[in-house]
This record gives C-alpha cells, sequence and structure tokens, in this order.
C-alpha cells in the first residue's frame, strides 16, 4: 500500500498541473504555486526589433516547498549595451495565502515579492526588475479557475535603487512605480480530458500595464500568447506584447517578443 501510495504521487501532481495549466501564464505569475517539493528549470529568450534587435536570456529555476510557497531564481544576458554579458539576478518569491476550492473551479489569492539587481545604465523612469533596474517589488495577485478559463489579476508597487553612477545625463530616473495586470487564459485542447499524457493547448490574452505615480505617465500593453504543455512536465510559450497607449518613453519592453521553454520535475524534495 505504500509503495502504490509513492507511485501515483508525482501522477497526481501531473494531474492537477494539467487539470490547471490555463494559468501557467506566460506575461505574468498567477496565484496558484507549482506542487509541493517539486523543482521546475525555465529558459525564456525576449528581444525587441527597434531601434535595433537586441534580446537578453533568462535562465530560472522554481523550487515549491510546500502548497502556499514557492520561490524564483533569475540570471540575466542580454546583448543590450553591446557585447553579449552577464547583467544581474533576482529573487522572487510567493507565498499562496487564500484557497477557496469548488468543483471545476477554484479561486487563489497570493502575495509576492521581489529583489533584483542589474548592471545596466538607467535610461527611462520605467522600472523593469527582470533586467533592466535593481530594486524591490511586492504585489498581490488573485486568480480565478472556472473550468476551462483561468482570469487572473495582479497589483504590484516597485521601488528603483538609487545608483547615480548608473544614471545616464539626461535620461529620466527611475523612482517608483505602480503595477497592474489582466490576464485570461483558456484551455483550447484536449477537448475530453482522460490522461495527465495528453498535450495541452492554452491560448492567452494579457492587459500589462504601469504608472509613474509620481507624474502620472503610464503605458498599457496587449499580450497574446500560445502555449503547449506536453506531459504535464514539459512547458512551450511563445508570446508578444505591444503597446496600445502610454507616454514613457525609451522602456525596453515595449513591442517585445517572448519565447520559453520549463521542464519540471515532481516529488524530488524530501
Amino acid at each position: 500500500m505504500k509503495l502504490l501510495k509513492l507511485l501515483l504521487i508525482p501522477i497526481a501532481m501531473a494531474v492537477g498541473t494539467t487539470a490547471q495549466s490555463q494559468e501557467l501564464y506566460v506575461f505574468s505569475e498567477p496565484a496558484s504555486n507549482m506542487p509541493a517539493k517539486s523543482i521546475g528549470v525555465r529558459l525564456t529568450n525576449e528581444g525587441v526589433f527597434n531601434p535595433k534587435f537586441a534580446t537578453r536570456t533568462i535562465p530560472e529555476m522554481m523550487i515549491g516547498f510546500n502548497k502556499n510557497l514557492m520561490i524564483h531564481v533569475q540570471g540575466f544576458f542580454s546583448d543590450m549595451d553591446g557585447g553579449y554579458k552577464a547583467e544581474g539576478a533576482s529573487l522572487y518569491g510567493k507565498y499562496r495565502f487564500l484557497s477557496v476550492d469548488d468543483v471545476k473551479s477554484h479561486f487563489r489569492a497570493a502575495a509576492f515579492a521581489r529583489i533584483s539587481s542589474s548592471s545596466r545604465p538607467t535610461y527611462t523612469e520605467d522600472i523593469n526588475l527582470e533586467g533592466d533596474n535593481s530594486g524591490l517589488q511586492g504585489g498581490l495577485i488573485f486568480t480565478q479557475l472556472l473550468h476551462k478559463l483561468a482570469l487572473s489579476a495582479t497589483l504590484s508597487y516597485s521601488k528603483a535603487f538609487e545608483r547615480s553612477s548608473k544614471q545616464l545625463t539626461g535620461m529620466p530616473k527611475p523612482d517608483q512605480m505602480l503595477g497592474y495586470s489582466l490576464s485570461s487564459g483558456y484551455l483550447m485542447l484536449p477537448f475530453v480530458y482522460k490522461n495527465y499524457n495528453q498535450p495541452n493547448l492554452n491560448l492567452y490574452f494579457e492587459v500589462l500595464g504601469k504608472t509613474n505615480p509620481e507624474n502620472g505617465r503610464s503605458y498599457l500593453d496587449l499580450a497574446p500568447a500560445i502555449q503547449v504543455v506536453l506531459n504535464s512536465r514539459t512547458r512551450i510559450d511563445l508570446g508578444y506584447r505591444f503597446e496600445v497607449a502610454g507616454n514613457m518613453a525609451n522602456r525596453y519592453t515595449k513591442n517585445m517578443y517572448l519565447a520559453r521553454v520549463e521542464f519540471n520535475f515532481f516529488n524530488v524534495l524530501n
């Protein structure tokens, strides 16, 4: 009986991941966490085409300590300032503090925090703690799953670290930023769930925005994406975000593509 239980644990985890795969947003995080005692490895490539083609690579490790607590550790490498080089690193933590479960639906609420360091010079008032700026961030996430549709909202506050040596003369100085997003994910395939080996196809549409509370300057991006999940362990993302409104100049994330592959290993931590 004990042996059977041990064999079923990773299968149950994988099935749970598949059933909620439409919550695996591409440009934001859900309030739900990865399975307990699991590890995920991601490799993300993102880039822009104007004013010149430039890319950033983000290797990332995710650890699920239990059903409520997980962390992400990221590194940043890019050719945005000439030769390809290391830019910095980030530590992200998320704690799920509310869970309301029902048949084919659930509601989750979580708090998150991030601390980042970057060697890049600052040239915009926007704060991007995934490669461009050093600083702190904190916020809340609320996610609702309704059968094949998942909806999520995020609110955050970011504060950049003051480093005068990195400030470019005549450029805006990043200080603080309010962030907000609305995300939707829909499970397109399979039509009927039979087992966790079935490929999942998810369609996402996200609205991403920020506002500088000091002067009111802001922007709003739309970000469609598609995702394939294989064997509940391998995830492939492809998305593009583009600005539809805004008056914040020189930001890196404007009109940016994103491609990602992720591998998950269940029940590997004691």
